[in-house]
């Protein structure tokens, strides 16, 4: 079964920068999209970034537009979240989710992904 393990997340001072590491384990990424999905508190899990086995990235949030970047590694089968100019809105747990499908959905569904992380916090003080 793939399990997904996220790390990098931590406090960062607005204005600040994170990467954030999606490593899989058990199988292959190559398979799958990914997607980079958060939970502020007392909010629903929303999508951030999806990133096809193409490489192709889908932006699920126009706050992040600009300042977060989605790549893959399939050789470390690890997926990234480049997170610039991090702003206190930003501050949430982030997951990252594995569906078996090659291309990203137009608009996240919580439903559709197959597997997820446990998360990683980032905190981004006012």
């Amino acid at each position: 079964q793939l399990q997904l393990a996220e790390s990098g997340g931590g406090l960062v001072q607005p204005g600040g920068s994170l990467r954030l590491s999606c490593v899989a384990s058990g199988y292959s990424l190559d398979r799958y999209a990914i997607t980079w999905t958060r939970q502020a508190p007392g909010k629903e899990r929303e999508g951030v970034s999806c990133i096809s086995i193409t490489h192709k990235a889908t932006d699920y949030l126009d706050s992040e537009k600009g300042r977060f970047t989605i790549v893959r590694d399939n050789s470390k089968n690890t997926v990234y979240l480049q997170m610039n100019s991090l702003k206190p809105e930003d501050t949430a747990v982030y997951y990252c989710a594995a569906e078996r499908h090659a291309m990203c959905r137009d608009v996240f569904e919580y439903s559709g992904m197959d597997y997820w992380g446990k998360g990683t916090r980032v905190t981004v003080p006012s």
